[in-house]
């Protein structure tokens, strides 16, 4: 696997990086040698922040855990990523996304599946056009913390979400 490390807030110093490597590096019984793995640490406050994305061909493999302590978010994120490549596994293998980016160990190891991912219920509203101010005050309306609607600027589907700090943020399609 290799690496890419950064640091906001922080300075990476030997000791965390090799804390990084050190426990991501359990990941590597899972991956080839040529996986890339982002590895961002930030500080703000109090908050000790550690994002890990791994991307595999179609799909993006990501966690990130706060606490007080830089090394406890590191335990934490190692563990999340590991149960996630478990309880996926299958759905990444059939769908002839990844298989390339994995281990032929991984890939013909049987894990129990937590979960099956089952949408229970299922909603159809009539996407009018608005501007994505009018979507989030359509939002607070609701009292959703998400909102989907038809950006009347592009014509195109998007979703204006809440934020911490009472913000919002707005998620549209790449051209």
């Amino acid at each position: 696997m290799k690496f890419i490390i950064a640091g906001k807030n922080i300075e990476v110093t030997p000791g965390l990086k090799s804390a990084v490597e050190e426990k991501i590096g359990k990941l590597e019984r899972y991956f080839t040698p040529e996986t890339e793995v982002h590895v961002t640490l930030s500080v703000e406050k109090e908050r000790q922040k550690i994002e890990v994305t791994i991307p595999v061909k179609g799909s993006i493999i990501r966690s990130e855990q706060v606490s007080n302590d830089m090394y406890v978010s590191i335990d934490l994120v190692e563990e999340i990523i590991e149960r996630q490549l478990k309880k996926y596994k299958n759905k990444l293998i059939d769908q002839k996304q990844s298989a390339n980016y994995f281990k032929k160990e991984f890939i013909e190891k049987e894990y129990m599946e937590d979960e099956e991912v089952k949408i229970i219920r299922s909603k159809k509203f009539d996407i009018k056009p608005m501007y994505p101010e009018d979507a989030c005050v359509q939002m607070e309306l609701l009292g959703h913390n998400f909102f989907v609607f038809c950006n009347a600027e592009t014509d195109q589907v998007n979703v204006v979400y809440k934020r911490k700090g009472n913000t919002y943020g707005l998620i549209e399609p790449e051209d």
